[in-house]
């Protein structure tokens, strides 16, 4: 980014900031001041090459250098350009672009001073210097905020350029963003298609490209969106990217029938992921019923590709996992109608600071996925930048190695070569079709069935963790009006470490013994063991000391009491903090943005059980290689002491 581009841009923001607070609206406005000043650049040089000026008749005084004239007042000048705001989309002289551009266009604020530095601003952008502005443009795009009352989020250029890369679009295909926002998918796949056509040793992208053909090649990439903000954006997004008559419609994708029969050979979207209260309320023309957007969108994608066709889209966690009947339905399509061929697990923090969502690619090719027998799951545990709000560039970063896989991946389905991906592979496995299909869920968490694998060899017969209970089930709902400062303990999720209990007295909170009447609370005893539903990590378990006290325990702990003829309760404690349970775990885990499981999903884990006798004798070697543990931990302690009074002596101290 030229330093000089992005000190003009944040110049323009700072003069906006105490007039309009909302980054959206602040793009809004200099976009349009920006799109207005080029439209005047391209005025004048048609004029010197004796063309039809943009501005003659009515709209004659509506020009910018008549708006920047110096015998104007600051007042004069807010109202003329403020007029031609508004008027410009009436304009028969310019453009339809530039017409749907200044559609519904108006000054929200009338402060002659501001607007006159932000005029002057403006004018020091010039049309003739597209590459400059091109870059003020992606600069201006990326510091725009969330949408995130439509669940729209600004998807980063690097995962963009990556589904681009990963989907290989050609310079034939007929390209759809039906949720295009800025028009960032459009963008980056007409890059690619113009890298991809590059002569040898030639530094001119699309350089192979004959006569007409890069411009048959914009006229084939179409955008829908809802907004017209977001559209405005798009067209001045693709005008700035040598289109000269993009294809950007305010449509609904969801509940619109005009442009249902179209199709598309390539489809690109990162849709919304947010459904409004009371669900969406599609047309009946879809395949999969269902008022959820990110359900409908993936359908909506499989009804508008051509037989051909390919695409990419990123989806939240729901689409993954979730067991209600439309997104049971819309995996089983996705898989046994061909079109699925790969899935790439993202890390949470992609969408910081806007959102936390944790989400996943699904990349389809209708012409590949007919020759798969295994769905490869790719999982992307950095994305080269740090997953908090700051989004610091790190230099851990899985993208390149994923994208090379997938594309080795889809070399062997071309070549007829064996697709299975070594098991060696760090970052991805290949599982089988007819194994996701199994149990009739078509789940895409592909853990559940790497990890199911886990009890091979198993030494000992499994059971289900409810069959060796006495009695188990979940604490109690006590709301903040329900505690009090003394009385019956209430033991909290924080409570529960991994293998011990950690005690809180400063966090302890309590309820009166009428108020553990009146609610009907289940009495928790020392000697249960309790197991977290919550993270981190779910499942975790202690077993519950003698506080002095009556205890309870929250809604989000489960209180197991085991048939002590058959199971040890000190066994169960360590099964309960071992890698295998947690692995186990890890296939019935719900919840996108922070996960849990469901005590009945609980109930269903299965461990081994040797005979009691043998349990005992496993804890007591556990114990005895425990003590071993703290002896050394002590040994450790008194040698560094050693260590720090022979530094202390030198130092004389």
């Amino acid at each position: 980014m030229n330093g000089d581009i992005k000190r003009k841009i944040d110049h323009l923001r700072d003069l906006l900031v105490g007039k309009i607070p909302v980054p959206t609206d602040q793009v809004k406005q200099i976009t349009l001041g920006l799109i207005y000043k080029f439209m005047s650049d391209i005025d004048e040089h048609n004029r010197e090459l004796g063309g039809i000026s943009f501005f003659s008749a009515d709209y004659q005084h509506y020009a910018w250098k008549h708006i920047l004239d110096h015998s104007l007042s600051a007042y004069e000048r807010v109202v003329l350009y403020s007029e031609g705001l508004e008027k410009m989309s009436l304009n028969p002289n310019i453009p339809q672009l530039f017409r749907d551009i200044f559609k519904g266009a108006f000054l929200p604020f009338k402060d002659p001073a501001t607007v006159d530095q932000f005029l002057k601003g403006l004018n020091e952008f010039e049309y003739q210097h597209s590459e400059d502005l091109g870059d003020a443009y992606e600069y201006l795009l990326s510091i725009m905020g969330s949408q995130g009352d439509a669940g729209q989020f600004r998807t980063p250029r690097h995962i963009i350029d990556f589904i681009v890369a990963a989907v290989e679009p050609h310079k034939e295909d007929r390209m759809l963003d039906p949720a295009c926002g800025t028009a960032g998918f459009l963008v980056s796949a007409y890059k690619y298609i113009l890298k991809e056509n590059t002569l040898p040793g030639s530094d001119r992208p699309g350089s192979a490209l004959q006569g007409d053909e890069r411009r048959k090649i914009t006229e084939n990439f179409v955008g829908y969106d809802i907004s017209q903000d977001m559209m405005r954006i798009s067209l001045v997004n693709m005008y700035l990217h040598q289109f000269t008559d993009p294809q950007i419609y305010e449509y609904d994708t969801l509940t619109s029938l005009e442009r249902w029969n179209d199709t598309f050979d390539c489809i690109l979207t990162n849709p919304p992921f947010m459904s409004p209260s009371g669900g969406i309320r599609p047309h009946n023309r879809f395949g999969v019923h269902s008022s959820r957007s990110e359900v409908l969108f993936v359908d909506y994608l499989m009804e508008h590709l051509s037989p051909g066709g390919k695409a990419g889209v990123i989806v939240p966690e729901g689409i993954i996992f979730q067991s209600q009947n439309a997104y049971k339905q819309l995996r089983q399509k996705l898989v046994e109608e061909n079109y699925l061929y790969a899935v790439v697990s993202l890390p949470a923090g992609v969408f910081q600071p806007y959102s936390g969502v944790k989400t996943s690619i699904l990349l389809i090719d209708r012409r590949l996925a007919q020759k798969v027998k295994d769905i490869l799951f790719v999982k992307v545990e950095s994305d080269g930048f740090d997953p908090g709000a700051t989004k610091r560039p790190i230099e851990k970063n899985d993208l390149p190695e994923a994208l090379g896989t997938i594309k080795d991946y889809k070399i062997s389905l071309i070549t007829g070569k064996d697709s299975q991906i070594d098991e060696s592979n760090r970052l991805s496995v290949s599982i089988a079709k007819e194994k996701i299909a199994k149990n009739g869920d078509y789940n895409f968490s592909a853990d559940l069935y790497k990890k199911s694998q886990i009890n091979i060899n198993q030494k000992w017969p499994l059971i289900k963790l409810n069959e060796i209970c006495d009695f188990i089930d979940d604490g109690d709902w006590i709301e903040n009006k329900d505690q009090s400062k003394a009385g019956i303990r209430l033991i909290q999720t924080g409570n529960i470490g991994c293998g011990i209990y950690i005690d809180k007295p400063d966090k302890a909170k309590f309820i009166s013994e009428e108020t553990f009447n009146k609610l009907k609370c289940e009495e928790v005893y020392t000697g249960d063991l309790l197991i977290s539903r919550l993270p981190d990590p779910v499942g975790r378990s202690c077993l519950v000391p003698d506080l002095g006290s009556k205890k309870i325990t929250a809604v989000d702990c489960t209180i197991i009491r085991v048939k002590e003829n058959i199971y040890s309760k000190e066994f169960l404690l360590y099964i309960t903090n071992s890698e295998n349970y947690f692995l186990n775990i890890s296939k019935y885990l719900t919840g996108a943005s922070r996960q849990r499981i469901s005590r009945t999903n609980l109930s269903r884990i299965e461990i081994p059980i040797p005979p009691i006798d043998i349990q005992r004798e496993i804890v007591s070697d556990i114990e005895e290689e425990l003590r071993k543990v703290d002896a050394c931990k002590k040994l450790i302690e008194t040698y560094e002491a050693k260590i720090k009074e022979k530094i202390c002596e030198v130092w004389g101290e």
